[in-house]
């Protein structure tokens, strides 16, 4: 096979969860980014269903099937399963309600626990268009994230803001961490095809390995009045 053919051979398939307390709006998320919907009367999710997104990434097929994971405690004994595989997850919480924030810490204990590979995570502040009603600062979400080394970002499922680039920077640090050289040897070939990512064939990405706590970036939207939104992005760390 010519080299031409091994990289338009060359596929990636990325499994993505998202995790948070019940309500926080989770499914409005997945469907806002997979089908750009938004249903106000959304019920609880019941199990586990997800959404397969395709983006182009360098030229490469990046496939992302992205699993909305019920936040509902009755439910964590079915959806702890679904940790196991994921190389990325947002983590996410309703700025409107400490307590879903407050959760946070034992969301990401449970991502560690039933987790299996290194994941991408971003942790999620949505409901951003109720700022008016707001009970987590921007300052507290970012601390979090610097303390636990993750990405963060302020969304609004509702009015569309952010969501896409929320999802997108998970998928990205993803593939930049699996197409790195040092992942191209036939052990870790082996262990990401265990772990349900697809890899066929040879990457020649050569880019320096940067540590998760220098990449995280966050991104909040601020409102003025009842319009607009500034997104404001820096490196923690």
């Amino acid at each position: 096979m010519s080299s031409d053919e091994e990289e338009e051979a060359e596929e990636y398939l990325f499994k993505v969860v998202i995790i948070g307390d019940s309500a926080v709006g989770k499914s409005n998320l997945l469907s806002r980014y997979a089908r750009n919907e938004f249903n106000l009367h959304s019920k609880a999710t019941i199990g586990v269903e997800f959404q397969t997104q395709t983006l182009d990434i360098e030229g490469k097929e990046v496939k992302a099937q992205i699993w909305d994971t019920a936040g509902q405690e009755r439910f964590r004994a079915v959806t702890s399963a679904y940790y196991r595989g994921a190389f990325g997850a947002l983590v996410v919480y309703d700025i409107s309600r400490r307590s879903t924030f407050d959760s946070v810490p034992r969301w990401l204990h449970e991502l560690d626990t039933h987790s299996d590979t290194t994941v991408a995570r971003m942790l999620v502040g949505n409901k951003c268009d109720l700022a008016n009603i707001r009970e987590v600062s921007v300052e507290e979400g970012k601390s979090l994230a610097e303390a636990e080394g993750l990405f963060f970002i302020e969304t609004s499922a509702l009015d569309s803001t952010n969501v896409k680039t929320a999802f997108e920077i998970v998928i990205k640090e993803i593939y930049n961490n699996v197409s790195r050289k040092v992942l191209n040897s036939d052990s870790y070939k082996a262990e990401l095809s265990l772990n349900r990512v697809s890899i066929t064939g040879n990457g020649t990405d050569e880019s320096k390995q940067t540590t998760r706590s220098s990449l995280a970036v966050s991104f909040t939207c601020r409102f003025s009045g009842s319009q607009g939104f500034i997104m404001v992005g820096h490196k923690i760390g």
